[in-house]
């Protein structure tokens, strides 16, 4: 990329976003559609998990064209049945179902990919027994519960030379690449970067049941790992099973903070507990504090996940520079961009359609101290996309099987940022500050 921004291109907006990103600019339907795929040239996936994640991604999955979903598997027949009968009332499609994914293997001769979207401690073995059957994969993060099974995962993937997508589905949006290629990198459009901070609140939830009627049996749990149906419905709060808030939502944007800082973190300070929800092992809040060197100077990167309370503005990642600030959000309502009162004037870049001012209700000024600083201009990005938020990110991995893309977000780059999550768990255990070298994201 070059190191000057060439406007006269119009940039990422007329040309790179436009040409697969559904945006809402200002082409056509008909434009932007994709030319139809034949039989012959369409890609064959299986999926692998039929829980609710599965569910998302299937609705996703189903709106790609030039693939076919080929099979189902899920060791609960309800959750089988129930996408096995969604898939012919809703699709017209006659689709195998199968309780394991071995069996699957071994009658589906003509697959070419799976989507893996089971509990974490299952990622490991389902993703490497399918890169070794020579098919490609997109698996659902976290890539394991444990640091042993995600290096797996990065060693078949290497051996195997197969392609292996893990879903940290951030990276293929075009808001959060158009910030990180141009805002950030090209036009450095917030100075040097000084702090960052996260969130993902969550109300109380009650645990989850299921009815006598759809009950697995002991045996059958047993034989893939659970220890009873309890467990299996709330597997993500249990650690043979999960990594807990911190890997179910906490993943998504530490990975943020690391792809768009482009450094790893050299060190985790963080605390959290089992303060609410008492039958549980994982903790249900946690605060973490990650420090960085950038090239510029040293910056903290703070990250905090509840499940207690849903209070604090929804999820996002903020990010602070010494000339203006972003708000990042999957949620468009919550993205917003502000200028320092230093900063120069970014009337250039709304002129060029880079940026939006952002129409703020008018506020009676109250000043309550000195020292306060004056409230800054809010602009909004030019830039949404109508498509599932999973997609862009599947869309990739197929466009990587063809041979047209590379992907965006492939194991051994998503293993270095996993594991300073597994890290943040160790230091809540640990109940210090711990380093983190490379020794603890190499392969």
């Amino acid at each position: 990329m070059a190191s000057e921004f060439d406007f006269s291109r119009r940039g990422f907006l007329t040309t790179a976003m436009a040409a697969g990103a559904g945006l809402a600019l200002q082409s056509s339907a008909a434009d932007m559609a994709p030319a139809k795929t034949p039989p012959s040239n369409r890609i064959r996936y299986a999926l692998i998990g039929c829980g609710e994640e599965g569910n998302v991604l299937l609705d996703a999955l189903l709106k790609i064209e030039g693939i076919e979903i080929a099979a189902i598997c899920d060791i609960w027949k309800y959750a089988r049945d129930r996408v096995q009968k969604g898939l012919k009332k809703n699709n017209n499609l006659e689709i195998p179902a199968y309780e394991n994914f071995e069996e699957m293997l071994a009658t589906e001769k003509d697959l070419q990919a799976v989507v893996v979207a089971t509990p974490d401690f299952w990622h490991a073995p389902i993703s490497n027994g399918c890169l070794k059957k020579g098919l490609h994969v997109y698996c659902e993060k976290m890539m394991s519960n444990t640091m042993e099974g995600a290096r797996s995962m990065v060693k078949t993937m290497q051996e195997t030379g197969k392609l292996l997508q893990i879903g940290h589905q951030r990276r293929s949006s075009p808001r959060y690449r158009f910030v990180l290629n141009y805002l950030l990198r090209d036009l450095k459009l917030f100075g040097r970067m000084t702090a960052a901070n996260a969130q993902w609140n969550r109300a109380v939830t009650p645990d989850r049941g299921a009815a006598k009627a759809i009950t697995m049996k002991p045996e059958l749990l047993a034989k893939y790992g659970y220890e009873d149906m309890y467990k299996f419905r709330n597997w993500r709060w249990f650690k043979k099973y999960g990594g807990g808030p911190l890997s179910d939502l906490g993943a998504h944007q530490i990975d943020i903070f690391n792809w768009f800082l482009g450094v790893m973190p050299t060190s985790v300070t963080a605390s959290g507990g089992v303060d609410y929800y008492k039958e549980h092992e994982w903790f249900d809040n946690a605060m973490c504090i990650y420090e960085f060197k950038l090239p510029e100077g040293a910056m903290r990167a703070f990250y905090q996940v509840q499940t207690t309370t849903s209070a604090g503005g929804g999820y996002w990642e903020y990010f602070m520079g010494d000339q203006g600030s972003i708000k990042m959000s999957e949620n468009p309502s919550i993205t917003q961009l502000f200028r320092e009162a230093n900063a120069p004037d970014w009337g250039e870049y709304i002129q060029k359609n880079y940026l939006m001012l952002k129409n703020v209700p008018a506020v009676e000024e109250v000043k309550v101290d000195v020292r306060e600083s004056k409230p800054l201009q809010a602009y909004a990005l030019p830039v949404g996309f109508n498509k599932a938020i999973h997609q862009p990110h599947l869309e990739n991995f197929f466009n990587a099987v063809r041979g047209k893309e590379k992907l965006n977000c492939p194991a051994d780059e998503a293993f270095r940022s996993e594991s300073v999550i597994h890290k943040a768990c160790e230091a809540i255990t640990a109940k210090r500050t711990l380093e983190i070298t490379p020794a603890d994201y190499e392969v």
